[in-house]
């Protein structure tokens, strides 16, 4: 709840109508490099499907699940049922996970643009052994560096565009995320329809080519400024000023100013914010957060971006299921 005049965000309403500023082009170039992160993530979901259905990578890690795709009287079901592979899909995940545990702390405490930083450094590494692999171990080092480049940059890089953005536009300026995840998925698919044909060695590039965001991710987060929310929350106030001025293209920014003020200190005085957050006047909030997300995976759509470049329903068999 909020204190004395504040609506529950924090922030006055008759205050908010005295914004001032504009789109600038150092906030459209900041939030555009942020959102590469969204392509990263991306990528990753409509690159492996391929990767795993190319034979040259299943010769040289999974040679059971190639003799057995050779076999025309087993479905796809049976010939990818294998243990090995399961973990080199997994553990990306499993990492972004708990990577994402790691990245809130790193995130509140040494800005959003460390975070960045940390989540593109990981999937270059991770990227790079996984284009380089020569053996198992080394192709699961490489997707856990890529699930901990994940599991920072889907936690900082939303919430980067999100404190950047002038009020009005933040929703849209937000969606930007998603629609890089978007891009990089249809990316990811047509750069592995391209190396399937460069057999055997065309998985290497398919993998490698997730560094190219990477590195732009990376090299960018050096130069993008923190955000004023940031830098206020960790106490350099007249900083966090200078570059809301900047980033806004003006310098009457008192009344944002003094709502990001307002706001930083309302947080720092919840004791116990996990244990408020399970309060009956936050459960609406606390409900939509978790089934949003939850049925959005529940729907399979992630299993379908993962698996569609495997051909799932076998042309050799009829429509009445007996084999032609």
């Amino acid at each position: 709840m909020a204190a004395g005049g504040l609506a529950p965000t924090g922030v006055t309403k008759e205050r908010a109508e005295l914004y001032q500023g504009r789109v600038t082009l150092y906030v459209i170039i900041a939030c555009v490099v942020a959102a590469v992160g969204g392509s990263i993530f991306g990528y990753d979901i409509g690159i492996s499907g391929g990767v795993t259905s190319m034979d040259g990578f299943l010769k040289e890690f999974f040679h059971s699940v190639y003799i057995k795709k050779q076999h025309a009287h087993e479905n796809n079901y049976c010939k990818y049922d294998n243990q090995g592979l399961a973990a080199f899909t997994s553990s990306l995940y499993f990492a972004g996970l708990v990577a994402s545990l790691v990245a809130s702390p790193v995130t509140r405490k040494y800005g959003r643009r460390a975070s960045i930083i940390c989540g593109g450094l990981s999937f270059l590494v991770g990227a790079s052994v996984n284009a380089g692999a020569q053996n198992m171990a080394m192709l699961l080092v490489g997707r856990i560096m890529l699930g901990v480049g994940i599991g920072f940059g889907n936690q900082a890089v939303p919430l980067y565009l999100s404190e950047m953005a002038p009020t009005h536009l933040r929703g849209a300026l937000n969606m930007m995320f998603q629609v890089a995840t978007t891009l990089g998925i249809f990316t990811a698919n047509m750069v592995n329809y391209g190396t399937q044909k460069l057999e055997p060695w065309g998985w290497r590039l398919s993998l490698g080519l997730a560094a190219i965001p990477a590195l732009l991710m990376t090299v960018g987060g050096f130069f993008l400024p923190e955000t004023p929310n940031s830098l206020i929350e960790r106490g350099s106030k007249e900083q966090g000023r200078k570059i809301l001025e900047r980033i806004r293209g003006t310098d009457n920014v008192d009344a944002e100013f003094e709502d990001m003020v307002d706001a930083s200190e309302l947080a720092n005085s919840i004791k116990h914010p996990f244990r408020n957050i399970l309060k009956k006047r936050n459960r609406p909030q606390l409900v939509m957060a978790i089934c949003m997300p939850a049925f959005q995976i529940l729907t399979g759509i992630n299993s379908i971006l993962f698996y569609a470049p495997i051909d799932w329903v076998d042309e050799r068999y009829s429509s009445a299921g007996e084999y032609k």
